[in-house]
């Protein structure tokens, strides 16, 4: 069995309880026959869903006795977390047992302990929650980063999220040359705090070294737009526009579907654009692109919605299998050392630096 068929999952992380992620990954393991699984958490409780799954083949049980719960701070989780499901599931991929681990839990906790245990690609001050974004452009999604890794994000650290986030639509949306805009309140340069000027000059020197194109500011509203492929921010206000924007696509299918059920009139055009309307639902249905993924770290860790329903935990358990199939940790891991690497350079030489050919 080779690693990169294996999938490590954290089964207590989520809102709705083990069950949920077990459902999920049934899911996935019905799409993808070769994948396999370690399911960590209690093996008591965990030992009879997977036994009815009809998939025990695929699934080991590792046990893991504790839980790391949503009100837990990262400090709490690092002191106290080594029996956790949580821990066991990043210890897997750091004792190359699996190649990526996915969670649904506390996503300081799992980044405190993804950090311990994995540690940060050299010259990366703050890893990002990188997530993917439906929109217009060709690739059909944009990414986004920080999505909610870390509230805080200086100059720097910006300049590498953009370097990492070219380096994942690269190669995880086949995008050759990436589109990068740093969000902000405006697209006028004067616009924005001290730190998003500065770094929109870091951005913009880095581009040709960088192999990306810097369209500068963007706004709100170009998220879903074909204007950028990747939008650079930080992990607060990415967090807010991220689930700003999956409440909106609740929000609208449900109004839609309230709206097609009104009459009979309506119920009449709602079966003759049925075809129309599932394409428009999954198009802008959030758990089908529900995996946040860690940059910044040695390996991969995604990131799944607290939240997440077992299509969610599926779409996410597809994107692992997904960047484990594809080497992606390997490739980023290069991609990342030689951004970390040019963004130190950036930084020390200023925003004047001349980007070499």
């Amino acid at each position: 069995m080779k690693t990169t068929d294996v999938i490590s999952v954290d089964a207590m992380g989520g809102d709705k309880g083990p069950a949920t992620v077990v459902a999920g990954l049934v899911m996935f393991l019905k799409a993808n026959p070769a994948a396999k699984a370690i399911l960590h958490g209690p093996t008591a409780e965990l030992g009879p869903m997977v036994e009815k799954s009809g998939f025990a083949a695929q699934i080991t049980i590792k046990d893991a006795p504790d839980v790391v719960k949503m009100t837990d701070k990262p400090s709490h989780v690092l002191r106290n977390g080594k029996n956790t499901s949580m821990w066991s599931a990043i210890d897997a991929v750091r004792n190359g047992s699996a190649a990526v681990a996915v969670s649904c839990g506390n996503t300081g906790g799992l980044m405190a302990i993804s950090m311990l245990r994995l540690r940060k690609a050299e010259g990366v001050n703050r890893p990002a929650i990188a997530c993917l974004w439906p929109s217009r452009n060709a690739a059909g999604f944009s990414v986004m980063l920080d999505a909610g890794a870390d509230i805080r994000a200086d100059q720097d650290d910006l300049l590498t999220y953009a370097l990492m986030g070219a380096s994942y639509a690269r190669n995880g949306l086949d995008i050759k040359k990436p589109r990068v805009g740093l969000l902000n309140v405006g697209t006028e340069e004067h616009k924005g705090r001290a730190e998003l000027k500065v770094a929109h000059d870091l951005i913009g020197a880095a581009a040709t070294k960088g192999d990306y194109e810097f369209i500068g500011f963007v706004e709100g509203g170009d998220l879903p737009s074909e204007r950028v492929d990747v939008i650079v921010t930080d992990g607060f206000t990415g967090n807010v526009a991220l689930k700003t924007g999956e409440g909106t696509a609740k929000l609208i299918s449900g109004l839609l579907r309230e709206s097609l059920m009104k009459t009979p009139f309506s119920m009449l055009g709602a079966l003759l654009a049925r075809g129309s309307l599932q394409r428009l639902q999954q198009k802008i249905d959030p758990r089908r692109v529900n995996g946040g993924v860690f940059l910044g770290l040695n390996q991969t860790v995604v990131k799944s919605h607290g939240g997440a329903d077992a299509t969610s935990v599926a779409a996410a358990l597809n994107l692992a299998y997904r960047l484990a199939q594809s080497g992606f940790s390997e490739k980023l891991a290069a991609r990342v050392a030689s951004a970390a690497a040019l963004a130190q350079d950036t930084i020390h030489d200023g925003p004047n630096l001349t980007a070499e050919k």
